[in-house]
């Protein structure tokens, strides 16, 4: 069962609350599934009544759209800036895998989230994340295009960048914090795999 230090209806009122929600929800739908969850379970694991609950969060949907597009932004951030710094096409892929990784690692649920349940995200937040996915799917593209321009890679069409998206991805499957190998590590061996195959 998740826990947290909430206990009262109380602690609805300190600026933390809201935050210790989100990442409840984020283990909850990670483990039992978006569907799987109901408000009631959100009470029992975070401390709250229903009343605290919706003082924060207007509804689980809310929820499951904050935690599937929090770090979906992130990493467009942190992409854009790499292609905004002058830097070697292989420097930068690099660079941004260990990104990816690090960022899977340090916030496995919320990634589990994001990469399962895209589908049980409906109406207009379900058009703004599939364009965040877009506009994420875009950065991996234009680090390989920016490497054919300079002549490091071959290719930058929609396969190798598919085969790109899901070694990093169905991570989530399999990895857990702490283990026997970084996020670093991993990400040095994705890329050791890959790179020989995308060069030029």
């Amino acid at each position: 069962m998740v826990k947290t230090n909430a206990t009262s209806d109380g602690d609805a009122n300190t600026g933390g609350s809201k935050e210790r929600i989100f990442k409840v929800a984020a283990e909850l739908f990670a483990t039992r599934g978006f569907h799987a969850t109901g408000m009631a379970d959100l009470e029992k694991a975070t401390g709250l009544g229903r009343g605290a609950l919706y003082y924060h969060i207007s509804s689980k949907e809310e929820l499951l759209f904050e935690i599937t597009s929090r770090y979906l932004r992130e990493l467009l951030n942190a992409g854009d800036a790499l292609l905004a710094t002058p830097m070697l096409a292989e420097a930068r892929f690099r660079r941004y895998s260990g990104v990816v990784m690090a960022t899977i690692v340090d916030h496995l649920a919320e990634l589990t989230v994001c990469f399962r349940e895209v589908h049980s995200v409906v109406g207009e937040r379900k058009l703004e994340l599939l364009e965040l996915h877009r506009q994420y799917e875009r950065v991996w593209t234009d680090i390989l295009k920016i490497g054919v321009a300079e002549g490091v890679f071959h290719t930058a069409d929609s396969l190798a960048v598919k085969a790109v998206l899901g070694m990093h991805h169905y991570t989530y499957l399999w990895i857990r914090p702490g283990g026997r190998q970084t996020p670093e590590e991993i990400a040095n061996f994705f890329c050791e795999l890959m790179l020989p195959g995308l060069k030029a």
